[in-house]
């Protein structure tokens, strides 16, 4: 992310960290509401939960591989085809410190 980048999060006193950095930090309090016009954080929630799902069947994913993982989730959540995503596992893989 880039500075000034808008982040969105839930109330968890965790992310008071953001608070300190140099994004702008905009918070839902899911005791008063879910949704602030456009500004919520159900899309990254629902991430999480397919993501979560994916990788459970994957017992004691190893720190190594986690963001390989990860990034294939990313990419069957935004919907794309097999050989796309092999071109793309090899892109990121070409690009990243061994």
């Amino acid at each position: 992310m880039q500075p000034d980048s808008i982040v969105y999060t839930d109330t968890f006193r965790s992310y008071n960290a953001l608070d300190v950095s140099d994004f702008h930090h905009m918070r839902i309090n899911h005791s008063e509401l879910f949704a602030d016009h456009t500004n919520h954080i159900n899309g990254i929630e629902n991430f999480w939960n397919q993501a979560k799902r994916y990788m459970r069947k994957f017992n004691d994913i190893k720190s190594d591989h986690f963001y390989w993982f990860l990034k294939e989730c990313e990419w069957r959540f935004n919907g794309g085809n097999h050989a796309e995503l092999l071109k793309q596992l090899k892109s990121w893989y070409k690009h990243t410190k061994h």
